[in-house]
């Protein structure tokens, strides 16, 4: 297995006051300590590409990585790898894959929707470790395919699987998330996305990628729009709050833009990824904060409504970090292992939607002082 390397940083910076003085300056509140990438390759007889979703367990100081192989190329899945910094600079491994199981116990099969009822697979996007519980929560997109054959729906969800990917339950999904044949409800490939645990373990936060029909439109270069976060109750599975989350507009020559992932600060407080996808993406990486924002949960549609949404700060715009290149399709955050000077890291990775022209990287950040 061959690992290209890129050693932006010298280790040095890890140091508490010892800087070098070819160092690129640092990202305003984030500072960029390098970048590992994978070479197309399989493991265990499955391809490892599509990397949606990532979590970090300091127990065992590895992550948890999830595919969004359609049960396509594989049985839809999640990977066990681990990560370290080095003065060679960042470094993965993979250790060990695990196919996430249906109720039954069995893996996903390949979509098959001219099976009555039709065989479709889960869409798995988001992924978040629970240190006390011991087991995941993972989030499928869904389905929602409109042709002349007739509809094939299949709603979004939230799973629970334990570390090596048994069914151990699901949490109820709100209504706004349903599919349906009609223009309402969620829109293909714009659901939940993005994954993430509070620290104290008590509330699960669901981000939808962008805004159902009832929303709005998606956004767009002139303007940009609401999409919805969920919170949930994990001891009941229940959703007890939801939120709207101001999306940029899309930059050129990206047509949209999108929440790929969220990881929790707090129980208020989110850093949330921002990508326009193009041939080079536009990654902005903003911190998010509840605070007076309205609960829209008991709200079937946000056009025409006036609500106040999140508020959010631009933390970085990794389009423009020094040294970052190349830059991908990011789609996973999580908060990684604390640095020998107390600093914490961030973790992030992209998806390479299985193409021969894109990369799989994992990019690690300190957050500054």
């Amino acid at each position: 297995m061959r690992w290209i390397l890129s050693r932006l940083l010298p280790l040095c910076v890890l140091a508490a006051g010892c800087a070098p003085c070819d160092a690129p300056a640092p990202t305003p509140g984030l500072q960029y300590l390098g970048q590992a990438r994978l070479a197309p390759h399989t493991f265990d007889g499955t391809v490892v590409g599509g990397l949606s979703g990532i979590s970090y367990d300091p127990g065992r100081d590895c992550y948890y990585v999830i595919s969004d192989d359609r049960s396509a190329t594989g049985p839809a899945r999640f990977y066990t790898m681990r990560l370290a910094l080095s003065d060679r600079g960042v470094d993965t491994t993979v250790n060990a894959v695990h196919p996430l199981l249906d109720e039954g116990g069995r893996p996903f099969g390949p979509l098959d929707a001219d099976r009555s009822p039709p065989v479709v697979p889960p869409d798995p996007e988001g992924i978040a470790f629970d240190s006390g519980r011991r087991r995941l929560y993972w989030s499928s997109e869904g389905e929602r395919r409109i042709g002349r054959h007739g509809a094939v729906l299949a709603d979004p969800w939230i799973r629970i699987a334990g570390l090596d990917g048994g069914y151990l339950g699901r949490f109820a999904i709100p209504p706004q998330l349903a599919m349906s044949a009609q223009r309402t409800g969620p829109r293909r490939n714009t659901t939940l996305e993005g994954l993430t645990l509070a620290p104290d373990g008590r509330m699960l936060f669901a981000a939808m990628e962008g805004p159902g029909y009832d929303d709005g439109a998606l956004p767009d270069r002139s303007h940009g729009a609401l999409t919805r976060i969920t919170a949930f109750d994990v001891e009941s599975g229940d959703p007890v709050a939801q939120y709207a989350y101001p999306l940029e507009p899309a930059t050129a020559p990206a047509e949209t833009n999108g929440l790929t992932d969220l990881v929790a600060l707090s129980d208020t407080a989110f850093l949330v990824i921002e990508r326009a996808f193009s041939a080079r993406p536009t990654v902005r990486l903003f911190r998010a904060d509840i605070g007076g924002a309205t609960d829209i949960l008991g709200l079937p549609a946000l056009t025409g409504t006036a609500v106040t949404p999140m508020t959010k700060t631009l933390l970085a715009d990794l389009s423009t970090t020094p040294g970052l290149e190349p830059l991908d399709n990011i789609e996973g955050i999580t908060l990684g292992p604390r640095l020998p000077d107390g600093r914490q890291t961030v973790v992030l990775v992209s998806d390479d939607n299985f193409s021969p022209r894109q990369v799989t990287q994992f990019v690690v950040f300190a957050v500054a002082r």
